[in-house]
């Protein structure tokens, strides 16, 4: 089965010439079994054209012990090469264990001590093919919706806030939910943070999330605030991760019902109401801690928007994911956190007030024939031990490293789009 190296057509290969010096590694017949047990100072030429391989290294090793693996067939990007580790280290780590699945990849390995086990020479780029994972928390809030527009009538309702997810601490995401997890990231992968846009006048907001290997979190953009309009589904708010408040009706004293919020993200609007001849007033948008404020009829006032939540993750505290205030003869405050207050109903009339940037707030209601507030855009914050961060980030995020009262630990504050590599 084995023949000298200076026999086999691999030692051509300047690579394997290289790393074996001339001598020392017998090459061994072509492998195409689905598993096989490997022994030091051979060389394996593996075609798995047909199925995957898995080769089991040595139980024990001395020192200086060497193996080659090489791409036979050129197949490993379909059908790749697994090595288990069999109770020794692979470039320091038990596990995982290591998968090649680069076409045409050659392995050269050899055995350093108890504590790096088996190093590759060379593999192609010498990568860490044992990557390790760890874990970072996070918060991810969505786009605000935008307030309700002035078509007929004067008052509108507030837009909710973006969603509301985090895992911090013992902190709590939107609507009164419980602890979530944290976010494991391994090691190489690349995680997409994708931040969500305020929606504009009457326009629910975009989902913002974080996704990769392993990762999947999305967080609902703010529902928005209904119209001023005698139609049902425009005076209604919009659900969303907080829902938007209600707009008016005719003066018959019917409520105009409110947008839903997420589960685990945020909460409902306010309804509004319009009753003659008394007022009217819209409903506050939904808030990440608290539904939005009803509208009153007498004496006509806006609801205000709910309010949002405190966080200390990026190492103060921060309130974000208002919603919006509701406009009426008078108007609503926005939510705290970001939420923009309603245009005057009477008298001034004026366009609602936009979210908070980076808030998710959600925008004011429209003051008679104008526009709603756009919401707020919202955020994506990493934070994690200061030895686990890469260093490679993408999007131009803000880092502040050397954070926590322990001092180690880096923060990640993602404004706008961007990637993080693990």
């Amino acid at each position: 089965m084995s023949g000298s190296v200076g026999d086999n057509p691999y030692r051509a290969s300047g690579v394997i010439a290289a790393a074996t010096g001339g001598g020392g590694v017998s090459w061994q017949d072509v492998v195409t079994a689905s598993t096989f047990t490997a022994e030091a100072g051979n060389g394996y030429p593996v075609n798995t054209s047909s199925n995957a391989c898995t080769v089991t290294l040595p139980a024990s090793a001395s020192v200086g012990d060497q193996i080659i693996f090489t791409d036979y067939a050129r197949n490993w990007s379909t059908n790749a090469l697994t090595i288990n580790q069999n109770s020794l280290n692979y470039q320091g780590n038990s596990s995982p264990n290591p998968v090649y699945d680069t076409k045409g990849e050659s392995i050269h390995i050899v055995y350093q001590d108890t504590t790096k086990g088996w190093i590759p020479l060379f593999d192609g780029a010498v990568a860490l093919e044992t990557a390790q994972t760890y874990t970072v928390q996070w918060l991810v809030i969505a786009g605000g919706g935008g307030g309700g527009a002035g078509v007929a009538q004067n008052t509108c309702g507030g837009a909710g806030a973006g969603g509301y997810r985090l895992k911090y601490a013992s902190e709590n995401s939107g609507g009164g939910t419980s602890e979530e997890s944290l976010a494991t990231l391994t090691g190489g992968a690349v995680y997409t943070l994708d931040v969500g846009g305020g929606g504009a006048s009457a326009t629910n907001g975009e989902d913002s999330s974080f996704t990769g290997t392993g990762v999947s979190l999305t967080s609902t953009g703010g529902g928005a605030g209904g119209d001023s309009s005698n139609v049902v589904a425009a005076h209604t708010g919009h659900n969303g991760g907080c829902g938007g408040g209600g707009g008016s009706t005719t003066g018959d004293g019917t409520t105009c019902p409110a947008g839903t919020g997420t589960a685990n993200e945020g909460y409902a609007g306010g309804s509004g109401i319009h009753q003659n001849p008394s007022g009217e007033g819209g409903g506050g948008g939904g808030g990440s801690s608290a539904v939005g404020v009803q509208g009153s009829a007498s004496p006509g006032q806006g609801g205000a928007g709910g309010a949002g939540l405190s966080s200390d993750i990026t190492a103060s505290s921060v309130v974000r994911g208002g919603g919006g205030g509701a406009t009426g003869n008078g108007y609503g405050a926005g939510g705290s956190g970001g939420g923009g207050a309603g245009g005057n109903g009477t008298g001034t009339q004026a366009d609602g007030r936009p979210g908070t940037v980076n808030t998710g707030g959600g925008g004011g209601a429209a003051g008679g024939s104008n526009a709603g507030g756009a919401g707020g855009l919202g955020v994506i914050i990493l934070r994690m031990a200061d030895g686990d961060y890469s260093g490679t980030t993408s999007g131009s995020p803000t880092i502040a490293t050397g954070q926590g009262g322990s001092s180690n630990e880096t923060i990640l504050t993602y404004t706008g789009d961007g990637t993080y590599t693990a």
